[in-house]
């Protein structure tokens, strides 16, 4: 539990992580995900109580981009059509002024397995994909879609003392 003290940041891609790896195809191309409430309300809190999040997904939708916005996520902390998500990752701790080792990273396949390595902690939901497990430090109890997020985040701030909330917290996250 060592590594969970000098985490100051979350980062995480969408599909098989914040959605059980589905999607609808519309013949209009567009792609339609499910997302389960109680990982917004995690990206909430964590957002609240200070900490830099990120988004690495292969995926270019503006219904994935709205979502996190209106979770209260910066604009430049979402990379859309991520292929190289180690760069992604330096990039996003130069801006931040991270290490990797400060940065907890929840993936579920093979392109995550890079960051799951050089992440601080390297997480993963109960049905990531076998290269994903063997690279994990941490493996969720939820799968994919099913609150893996929010288990992490939630995981990640009791061991930090920040889960916790008082009178007005509530509104402070929305």
């Amino acid at each position: 539990m060592s590594n969970w003290k000098k985490i100051k940041a979350i980062a995480f891609d969408v599909d098989g992580v914040l959605t059980d790896g589905s999607l609808i195809a519309y013949d209009s191309h567009e792609m339609v995900r499910v997302f389960n409430a109680k990982d917004s309300f995690a990206i909430r809190v964590a957002l609240m109580r200070g900490y830099h999040l990120a988004v690495f997904t292969g995926g270019e939708t503006e219904g994935v981009r709205n979502r996190f916005i209106t979770c209260g996520m910066a604009p430049e902390d979402i990379y859309m059509q991520c292929r190289g998500k180690i760069k992604a990752l330096d990039d996003f701790c130069a801006r931040h002024g991270l290490d990797r080792s400060e940065v907890l990273y929840i993936g579920d396949d093979v392109p995550d397995v890079p960051v799951i390595k050089a992440a601080g902690i390297g997480a993963v939901p109960a049905d990531a994909a076998r290269d994903a497990l063997k690279a994990a430090d941490y493996m969720c109890d939820a799968p994919g879609g099913k609150g893996c997020l929010r288990e992490i985040i939630e995981e990640l701030l009791r061991t930090q003392g920040k889960w916790y909330f008082e009178d007005g917290d509530y509104e402070k996250v929305f």
